[in-house]
């Protein structure tokens, strides 16, 4: 009877002991994870997911306490937070909406779990997409956009919001907000350097943030003292380091200097000392940068590379393909000396990367990727970034800490940046460390977005079905 009793209080306290067990939808077992913010790497750990978030992380031993509709052997990988590629554009026009929407997949594929499109003329597709997304209705990274970016009259770019009063700038920033954007993106291609100046002030004063090329007739001063919050592409950074900026922005607006000479200035006079003393400047009022190496890259290079046989062409539209001409026609021209040019001044800019991180400038990593940029490819394309920004001087930490942390921080997105309990699970699994060897980033096992499991397989299958679809394209 004792016997009985026993082996039943025996069963009783097992059964009790599993009903008590937690649950989670999903759980990793005995993964490495990566601390990014310092580069520490912690063995046999677990993560435990809820919904779209991380609800606790243990070693494997306090992990038997969860009960997980789905579980994960990650024995001998790396996790971290999955990557953000913070400068990339969706667009083309209406008819290329279906090859830009293969961009999602695209991301997924290649580890990617957030992107910011820095504006698209395709907006209201793209706040679809965004909407759809967040909801669960579409599968994607989650997308921050600006919509139409603002621009003078007659400029360049399609479905932009041209402004040349004051009238009209506060009708655009009525318009953005109805259209609920999660930043602005402001350019220089024909805007007023006034009217620009008083978007900026304009933005933060709706309490909105802006990003935004600058123009070379103004100093870095003046627009940050006005509200950048980011700097769009390296190459303003390296004109604000000359020894006297205010005089090569008063003799670019006066004509005196223009053109090509602009550059040969800038290679001139480039001062180390003035120009630390700028991007001191920066980071003490919290502007942050986004260098975006990969396109300069692409077309210094195009004499040596001109991409016509790049495999991962089979994955971008015959129409997007077609937006690429733009630029390869400008630069088919190019003489031996322009292109011995283009690629001094592609390599000297690229160098003050190091100078940036040192004076505290928050960097981000973007590709520039999407349409009419000519090969730099949305996916693929920030694992080439990230490999270019320690290739000119970062180390493989802070490249990953410019995707992952200082990305969702300019953002106020404070629930990204880490693998901890409270953070989104957006998490990539990878079979090598990415701090040691950051081509890493491509050894892929397995991502994890919004709480849902995309091993291998699956992110072979969409990169399957993108390669179908494009076969389809005219």
């Amino acid at each position: 009877m004792k016997k009985i009793w026993l082996s039943s209080l025996a069963i009783f306290c097992g059964i009790t002991a599993f009903s008590q067990q937690k649950k989670a939808d999903l759980l990793i077992k005995s993964v490495r994870i990566i601390d990014i913010k310092t580069g520490k790497i912690t063995a046999h750990q677990a993560i435990a997911v809820r919904n779209d978030s991380i609800i606790q992380i243990m070693d494997n031993q306090q992990a038997k306490q969860y009960k997980a509709t789905q579980t994960v052997d990650a024995s001998g990988k790396y996790a971290m937070p999955g990557l953000w590629d913070m400068h990339m554009h969706f667009g083309g026009g209406d008819t290329l909406s279906e090859e830009n929407k293969n961009f999602l997949p695209l991301y997924l594929a290649n580890g990617i779990t957030t992107i910011r499109d820095c504006s698209a003329d395709i907006s209201q597709d793209v706040l679809q997409w965004r909407d759809e997304v967040n909801k669960g209705q579409l599968q994607g990274p989650t997308i921050f956009t600006s919509g139409p970016k603002l621009e003078g009259y007659k400029s360049v770019w399609l479905n932009d919001l041209e402004i040349g009063t004051s009238a009209e700038l506060q009708q655009a920033f009525d318009s953005l907000q109805k259209l609920k954007v999660d930043f602005v993106k402001i350019t220089e291609n024909t805007i007023k350097p006034e009217i620009y100046l008083e978007a900026l002030h304009e933005a933060r004063k709706r309490g909105m943030r802006i990003s935004g090329h600058v123009p070379y007739v103004l100093t870095m001063k003046q627009v940050v003292d006005a509200g950048l919050c980011s700097v769009e592409h390296l190459t303003y950074a390296w004109k604000s380091g000359v020894k006297d900026d205010a005089a090569l922005s008063r003799a670019i607006a006066s004509g005196e200097i223009k053109g090509a000479a602009i550059n040969q200035y800038i290679l001139q006079n480039f001062d180390t000392a003035a120009a630390m003393k700028t991007y001191r400047y920066m980071a003490e009022k919290g502007t942050y940068l986004t260098p975006t190496l990969t396109l300069g890259q692409v077309m210094a290079y195009f004499d040596q590379d001109n991409h016509a046989n790049d495999p991962y062409l089979q994955y971008i539209g015959k129409g997007l393909q077609r937006t690429y001409l733009w630029r390869i026609k400008r630069i088919a021209a190019d003489d031996s000396a322009a292109i011995a040019r283009r690629k001094m001044i592609y390599e000297t800019s690229s160098s003050i990367l190091p100078l940036l991180q040192k004076a505290g400038v928050k960097l981000m990593a973007g590709t520039d990727a999407g349409y009419l940029n000519s090969f730099d490819f949305p996916g693929i394309g920030l694992h080439q970034e990230l490999a270019l920004m320690v290739k000119f001087g970062l180390t493989p930490l802070q490249a990953l800490q410019a995707s992952v942390i200082n990305s969702p921080a300019y953002l106020h997105q404070t629930n990204y940046g880490a693998i901890a309990a409270g953070k989104k699970a957006d998490i990539l699994l990878l079979d090598a460390n990415p701090v040691a060897d950051i081509h890493n980033t491509q050894k892929i096992n397995a991502l994890v977005v919004k709480g849902k499991l995309l091993d291998r397989a699956a992110l072979d299958q969409l990169l399957q079905e993108v390669r179908e679809k494009t076969a389809l394209t005219k």
